[in-house]
């Protein structure tokens, strides 16, 4: 049985757990390795957070890279059953311009290397062999929490776009001009790095993810120029930080106790045997 230390996980840049009050760093031991790093408990809106800077503090992790089975495992396994992950994204609409906050509602992955699945049949270093189980992900995020997240947004005078699909990308290169027209022309929104297999991660352990999608720049088919450039993005990730820090911590507030979640997400796996015990 965790020690439930926490109710709630924000997966986010580095600097956030710094806002969080009487903070305790810990380090967490997962089957799966070491996550990004300590996990920084504290509390937020009346609520215990677990925050995990998702490329390590020292930003040091690129995306291919992130140890997500041992993220979210790590999350779990202190207690928390509903994870928030803001992230920067590029806008593959004209209308979806740098400062645009996106709830999106539907995932497309176009990674290649990463570990994206608990189920695989292969034996974990604790001599565990989990079961091939196959998880419906029909509609990747909590519905309540991206409800949460409107309506925060909607309260700091932020009018979110309601929807949308984040496909995500390899990395660490942004796409090329061709890559970005062939994802707006597929109807798709935003396309970021790491929004998979966080999301899909987080369903497998039965836990809601909701993400909010901060737009810092228009992707390469959609801008004329050099393209996307880090510079950029960080620059407009630091001007938005406070502001999307502030609604994240009313999203806190506003989601649901866990004992009270009534969503999908919690019937992830209903009827299966896993092989191994949720942590």
């Amino acid at each position: 049985m965790a020690n439930v230390n926490a109710e709630i996980g924000v997966i986010g840049g580095s600097g956030f757990y710094s806002f969080l009050e009487d903070v305790t760093e810990i380090q967490v031991e997962t089957p799966y390795g070491a996550p990004s790093d300590s996990l920084f408990l504290g509390e937020a809106a009346g609520r215990k957070v677990a925050f995990l800077p998702r490329h390590g503090r020292g930003h040091d992790l690129p995306p291919h890279r992130i140890n997500y089975r041992a993220n979210l495992w790590a999350l779990r396994s202190v207690g928390v059953r509903q994870v928030l992950g803001p992230c920067a994204v590029g806008g593959l609409r004209p209308e979806y311009g740098p400062g645009t906050l996106l709830v999106p509602d539907q995932l497309v992955d176009r990674t290649k290397s990463r570990a994206q699945t608990y189920f695989d049949g292969e034996p974990r270093a604790d001599g565990v062999v989990p079961k091939v189980v196959h998880t419906t992900f029909a509609d990747p995020y909590c519905p309540a929490g991206r409800s949460a997240a409107l309506k925060a947004a909607q309260g700091r005078a932020w009018e979110a776009v309601d929807g949308g699909t984040m496909v995500v990308i390899e990395g660490p290169r942004f796409s090329t001009r061709a890559e970005s027209r062939w994802h707006a022309s597929a109807g798709w929104s935003v396309v970021g790095m790491t929004g998979h297999p966080e999301a899909v991660l987080a369903r497998e352990l039965a836990l809601c993810y909701t993400s909010l999608a901060l737009v810092t720049d228009l992707d390469a088919g959609t801008e004329t120029g050099d393209g996307v450039s880090h510079t950029e993005v960080m620059r407009v990730f630091g001007e938005k930080v406070g502001q999307l820090r502030e609604v994240l911590f009313d999203v806190v507030g506003a989601l649901p106790s866990n004992g009270e979640r009534d969503c999908l997400c919690t019937q992830a796996h209903d009827g299966w045997d896993l092989g191994f015990e949720l942590p």
